[in-house]
């Protein structure tokens, strides 16, 4: 009968008071339901206390929460913590809180597993099951918050959309989910404090674009021209770099928010100087930032990380043009909490 039962959370605020009004229910009613889902991150009916007991009754034999679980959670030597969630249809997926001195930031999914099968990712090695619904998403930000203050005693102060899954292949629901993050009705989370990674999407870049989105956007680059990219980039071939570039461009023209480019880099195959000048050329054409990533061994996988030595010099060349760079130092690679490593390998 549970299962039957409509997810209250998927039902917009109008749809929520039109089905109260059948009722004859007060419109009221329906704002303050909303207010205990996204701004309280209520689990139950029963916690919606300034409610009659009467009508919570009523919710419960109408409606449901289909709320994720925390199903394992893991701490690395360096603080990083992954929590393996449960989904109400018992599929799994992963959520990691990364802490630093100056902010406290959760990567969170998208997906269930990925469609885009990069050749360097432990994700991509999963099938796309399903996407994520907003709430999905939404609630690993209530968790992993929850998992920041118990152990920092600190609260989130970045969210980035790094986990499993390709953020604009779900577009609705991501969209949905910061919606629920950022508004005064929810989390209350400044949209400048998000940052949605995209592997270059060309056609949900625009549409960010269109819809004046005010978050960061992030481009999974890992090589900066099309043959090396279709290498390990399937995505490359329906999405070529000439195309992103253009809908990298329209997006900063139309937001002024400058993109990141995120750039792993892999020993002997993009990390040499004709790589970094190619990379040069790219943040010439739209206002970039540039975040080399240390790799992050996966198994079964060709690809090695850089040394320390060609790395510092790939970053001395980038910032000798001009780039604006950093090194992204792995956090988690102990319990595969690391960039590329989520793959539910503890879950059951």
């Amino acid at each position: 009968m549970k299962s039957l039962l409509k997810d209250i959370r998927k039902l917009s605020a109008e749809e929520i008071t039109a089905d109260f009004s059948l009722q004859n229910i007060p419109k009221y009613r329906a704002k303050q339901v909303s207010e205990w889902l996204w701004n309280k991150s209520a689990g139950s009916f029963d916690e919606m206390t300034n409610l009659s007991k009467e009508f919570r009754q009523w919710m419960s034999e109408n409606y449901q929460i289909q709320q994720i679980s925390e199903s394992l959670i893991q701490q690395s030597n360096d603080g990083t913590i992954k929590i393996g969630f449960k989904c109400a249809d018992n599929r799994m997926i992963e959520g990691v809180m990364i802490p630093a001195e100056d902010r406290m930031t959760a990567c969170v999914s998208s997906q269930v597993g990925c469609s885009l099968a990069c050749k360097f990712c432990a994700t991509g090695m999963l099938k796309r099951e399903r996407n994520l619904d907003a709430g999905e998403i939404y609630d690993q930000v209530v968790f992993l918050n929850k998992q920041s203050i118990k152990q920092f005693n600190r609260p989130l102060s970045n969210i980035v959309y790094m986990g499993m899954g390709e953020p604009l292949l779900n577009y609705d629901n991501v969209m949905k989910s910061i919606d629920y993050i950022t508004s005064a009705e929810g989390l209350g989370m400044s949209p400048k404090r998000i940052t949605v990674s995209t592997s270059g999407v060309s056609r949900g870049i625009r549409r960010l674009a269109d819809e004046g989105k005010k978050f960061k956007l992030a481009l999974s680059l890992h090589a900066a021209d099309d043959a090396k990219r279709e290498l390990i980039m399937d995505i490359n071939k329906s999405n070529p770099l000439d195309d992103v570039m253009d809908a990298l461009k329209y997006f900063y023209d139309k937001t002024g928010n400058k993109i990141t480019f995120e750039y792993i880099l892999f020993h002997q195959f993009n990390d040499s100087d004709e790589d970094a000048k190619n990379l040069i050329l790219l943040c010439k054409k739209v206002p970039a930032f540039v975040n080399i990533i240390e790799y992050n061994q996966v198994e079964g996988v060709i690809y090695t990380k850089s040394s320390e030595e060609r790395l510092n010099y790939f970053k001395k060349i980038l910032e000798k043009n001009g780039i604006d760079v950093q090194v992204r130092r792995s956090r988690g690679k102990d319990i595969d909490a690391a960039c590329g490593q989520l793959a539910n390998k503890n879950q059951a």
